[in-house]
């Protein structure tokens, strides 16, 4: 007969496994984002050095200080909201992903980063960010676009009490391309600011500093904190809604809670980093092939492994045609296209079969 503690020993022991090697991958892609690119600093010494800006530690010799003005000012802001936006995409993506029960959702496909991104811009049209208060607006408006696409899209693609994969697809896209195309005009009215706005809409991270970095932890602290909490009521909603109901989850609140809650992290993102695509549909998928589909894990995972993702593809980015770098939005369309073209045959395949 099988030994419940031993199970429960197991699990909590690749739990800790999980987050070990998450949070390994996370800070071995940060030290590789700050010290690659046109001036190589090689990571011992911007360890060194961000060690002794931050803890007053005393700094060996051997670095200059224009190094320490590179890596503090320049690159590390850079990371850091390339991670944060990276952390955002990949816990909203397993939200939407369970709060739907579709593995098909993201914020890309499902048009909430494209109502995120008109919301910006309109916003930005207005008046280019340019201190901390500015930002500090970016993300409300980017979050209020971002709610009313995924009212509209959820209430086209709902037949009854299901959302189907295909009228949920079909719903995205059609809003995402209005959305698109309302952002597009908007940036040709505005010209002043139409190569910074373009820039910023294909994710590239063109307002540097920590300003950005500073703005947008309130709004990424809430969200994703909510959605670290919520793991059990997502489990619970993956019975269905009747079950739900019946096992004591009030469902309508969870939802509203949730949905809200993904919304203010993958608007975060977009406000400060433009529209990405596909981490939100990746990183989830490939946290559950590994680790379950336990929502208590899968969201804090995929919120780490969403940042490792996220600087990866920027350092392919940065250093793929060097010295010209490229959007990484580019680079997230370019691996994960083909990989939604899989899941879509392995659904039509699995939809024959039954």
């Amino acid at each position: 007969m099988r030994n419940p503690s031993r199970s429960t020993s197991n699990h909590s022991g690749g739990s800790r496994r999980a987050y070990l090697l998450a949070g390994g991958a996370l800070v071995i892609t940060l030290i590789m984002s700050v010290a690659i690119g046109p001036v190589k600093i090689p990571p011992l010494q911007a360890m060194d050095i961000f060690l002794s800006k931050l803890f007053s530690i005393a700094r060996a010799e051997g670095w200059p200080e224009t190094f320490a003005t590179i890596l503090m000012q320049v690159r590390l802001p850079n990371a850091v909201l390339i991670a944060l936006a990276g952390m955002a995409l990949g816990g909203s993506g397993a939200a939407y992903q369970g709060l739907f029960r579709n593995p098909l959702a993201d914020p890309y496909v499902i048009g909430v980063a494209s109502g995120a991104g008109l919301g910006a811009v309109l916003a930005m049209a207005i008046r280019w960010p340019e201190s901390i208060m500015g930002m500090l607006t970016i993300p409300i408006a980017a979050f209020m676009g971002a709610l009313i696409t995924v009212g509209v899209v959820y209430t086209i693609a709902r037949v009854g009490r299901s959302t189907p994969i295909t009228t949920l697809i079909l719903a995205g896209v059609a809003v995402s391309s209005f959305a698109t195309a309302m952002m597009t005009l908007i940036m040709i009215l505005s010209s002043a600011e139409i190569h910074r706005a373009v820039n910023w809409l294909v994710g590239g991270f063109s307002l540097g500093g920590w300003g950005p970095v500073l703005a947008s932890i309130p709004y990424l602290i809430l969200g994703l904190g909510i959605l670290w909490l919520s793991g059990r009521q997502l489990n619970v909603l993956q019975f269905g809604d009747d079950q739900a109901h019946q096992m004591g989850l009030d469902v309508e609140r969870a939802k509203i809670v949730i949905l809200g809650a993904a919304s203010l992290a993958a608007a975060t993102a977009v406000a400060f980093s433009g529209i990405i695509a596909f981490v939100g549909l990746i990183v989830p998928h490939f946290v559950r092939i590994l680790w379950g589909v336990d929502h208590r894990r899968l969201i804090p995972l995929a919120t780490l492994f969403g940042a490792s993702f996220l600087l990866i593809a920027d350092l392919v980015a940065r250093t793929l045609l060097a010295p010209r770098q490229l959007p990484v939005g580019i680079i997230t369309a370019i691996i994960g296209a083909p990989f939604f073209l899989w899941l879509l045959v392995q659904s039509k395949r699995e939809i024959q079969a039954w």
